[in-house]
Order: C-alpha cells, then sequence, then structure tokens
C-alpha cells in the first residue's frame, strides 16, 4: 500500500510570502489543517493549525475579523510557518508514513514525487480513512477475531470453515501481536452468513481455533469471549 495511493491531491498550498489570513482562508475553505509553504516553486516549510493558534495575542492587533478571515494584518506565513518539514515519497508504504508521523508528532506531511515536487499531502486523516476501507467498516456482515496456532495450515482451516458456510471474506488481518506464545492472531470480516447459520459457523470455528469475540453488524450485536 503505497503512500500515492491514498494520499489527497492535489495539494492545496501557500506561497511563504502570502499572508496568514491568505492561508488561514484557504484551509478553511478546503477542509483542511495543514498547507505546504511555497516559495519560487520550492517547498520551504508547512504551517498548520497548532503553527496559527500559537501566535501569541500581543503579536497580532485584534482588529476584527472580515467574514471568516481573521485580521492578521501584515503578518506573513513564513514568519509562522515550520521550515525545513519532514515529507514523504509518493512510493513510500502507509507504514513507513505513519512512522514519520508518530516519531515527529506531526498532523501530517507533503508528498513529493520523484522530481522532488510536491504533489500531495498525507494526514492523519487519510490514514484512519485507510483503515476503515481496508477493514471493510461499515459494510454489514461479522466481524471475527480468534486465536490459531501459528502453522501454516492454521489459517486455511478457518477460511475453509466460513465458505462451507457459504460466507464471503472480505478481509483478513493476521498477526503475532498479543497473541500467546506459538499462536497468531487473525482478524475476519465475513459477509454473506444468514442469521440461522451463525450459531453453527460459530460452532465451526470454535473446533479449529479460540473465539475471542465476534461482532454482528447485520443484528448491531456484539459477543466477547
Amino acid at each position: 500500500m503505497l503512500v500515492k495511493n491514498w494520499m489527497s491531491q492535489p495539494a492545496i498550498t501557500v506561497d511563504a510570502g502570502n499572508l496568514v489570513e491568505d492561508a488561514i482562508f484557504l484551509a478553511g475553505k478546503h477542509e483542511i489543517h495543514m498547507l505546504p509553504v511555497m516559495k519560487k516553486g520550492k517547498l520551504v516549510g508547512i504551517i498548520t493549525d497548532r503553527d496559527i493558534k500559537g501566535i501569541s495575542a500581543p503579536d497580532i492587533p485584534n482588529k476584527g475579523n472580515e467574514g471568516n478571515r481573521p485580521a492578521i494584518p501584515g503578518l506573513e506565513v513564513k514568519k509562522i510557518m515550520t521550515p525545513n518539514p519532514v515529507t514523504v515519497s509518493d512510493h513510500c508504504t502507509l507504514e513507513e508514513a505513519v512512522e514519520k508521523l508518530l516519531v515527529h508528532s506531526i498532523p501530517g506531511l507533503p508528498v513529493l514525487d520523484g522530481q522532488q515536487k510536491v504533489i500531495g499531502v498525507i494526514t492523519k486523516s487519510d490514514l484512519f480513512q485507510s483503515i476503515l476501507i481496508l477493514t471493510g467498516y461499515g459494510k454489514k456482515g461479522l466481524l471475527i477475531a480468534l486465536e490459531v496456532k501459528d502453522r501454516p495450515e492454521s489459517l486455511e482451516m478457518i477460511t475453509n470453515v466460513i465458505r462451507d458456510y457459504g460466507g464471503r471474506i472480505c478481509s483478513i488481518f493476521y498477526t503475532g501481536e498479543r497473541a500467546g506464545k506459538g499462536n497468531r492472531r487473525v482478524y475476519i470480516r465475513v459477509s454473506n452468513i444468514d442469521q440461522p447459520s451463525i450459531e453453527q459457523l460459530i460452532a465451526g470455528i470454535e473446533k479449529k481455533a479460540t473465539l475471542l469475540y465476534i461482532v454482528n453488524q447485520n443484528e448491531n450485536k456484539r459477543g466477547c469471549l
């Protein structure tokens, strides 16, 4: 999963010489919280909500508002931007982007192509959205969490049980995190299981693995074991 497939594009940018009120107007218009700052076509910084909120009251005379554009007379973006921003390549993976966000405690990253041009941005919101899409959240069906032995055939046994009851597998996450020694945890989203078959499906799974919980989004029911 590459950044280029999940980033927001095109990038909405602001010039270093523009006024801060212009940046606020752009951010509000496009409903975004971060703007790459450009100078002569090159990335020189970013400006975020945090930068704007960090301006102390004495630095900005309050002369009233004009529409939704706060009056910050004469204050240029370059005066409050964060210079030398952390960036990410469009060919980096989502995991690499997440690591940068966590390490640097920042809300987003300008995305650069092979010529070092800003072609988009990827933010925490984009990454949250990718998680929802990849897990199939919002779709009807069952979310099943279980623990299996860490063996090549373990996952196949579970998917076979699901298919035996006509289930369609929408997504699978398979990890050793938080699993017992020698085990793996599996999170499966399944559709096309009719209500009468659910109990039989659960019984079939419990013969092959330890069921942790099941969320029935068709009936808005949850079972935690």
